[in-house]
């Protein structure tokens, strides 16, 4: 069983390295050129807009069903602000140090965020073993895509240590008993996405 986690395309504020999380942003114009062959049973995505436009550009008639437990995490008081306008607070300063255990004000907790994660995650491995899918994809965000890497991928790495690209999916095979068990998965495959020559 294939369960594949996608990136948005880029958008405006990712380009200007801006905290966005529960904020949204238009995806910039070559995002809107980006697309791949690959096919799958069933669609998941955020319920932002720039997650839902993506999945309109790589996977056109899909049978998609949106949760807001794929939302990135909330970046509170912080969402729209760049380094260079934070580093100065303290705050900031000890969430940098200290992601795990201190978070943004108004905003998430990295443990309040996993957990969320976390029952959207079983939400959809059941939908697709009950469904008798084989195999479904997810677009979101890149925090919650290094916490499922983090989470189960073959290799166990931290959180910080995964790069989440735009141009970029993962493919995680499970067998059906590991993916029910909440195990890590067998194989991860890396799935380049390409310039819609259409788009």
């Amino acid at each position: 069983m294939v369960i594949a986690l996608f990136r948005h395309g880029l958008t405006e504020e990712n380009k200007r390295k801006a905290y966005l999380g529960w904020n949204d942003s238009p995806l910039c114009p070559e995002s809107k050129r980006i697309g791949t062959r690959k096919r799958y049973d069933h669609y998941f995505s955020s319920d932002l807009q720039r997650c839902k436009t993506t999945v309109k550009l790589l996977f056109p008639n899909n049978d998609l069903t949106v949760l807001q437990e794929l939302r990135e995490m909330n970046f509170g008081e912080w969402e729209g602000k760049t380094y260079d306008d934070l580093k100065e607070d303290k705050l900031y300063q000890k969430w940098l140090s200290d992601p795990l255990f201190s978070s943004p004000p108004g905003g998430e907790s990295f443990q309040t965020f996993t957990k969320r994660v976390d029952t959207g995650w079983k939400f959809i491995s059941q939908h697709i073993i009950s469904g008798n899918h084989n195999s479904g994809a997810i677009v979101t965000h890149g925090g919650v895509i290094r916490y499922l890497l983090s989470k189960f991928a073959p290799e166990q790495r931290d959180f910080w240590s995964w790069q989440t690209s735009h141009n970029q999916g993962y493919e995680l095979r499970f067998d059906c008993e590991g993916l029910r068990r909440g195990e890590r998965c067998i194989s991860l495959l890396e799935v380049p996405l390409m310039a819609n020559e259409n788009g």
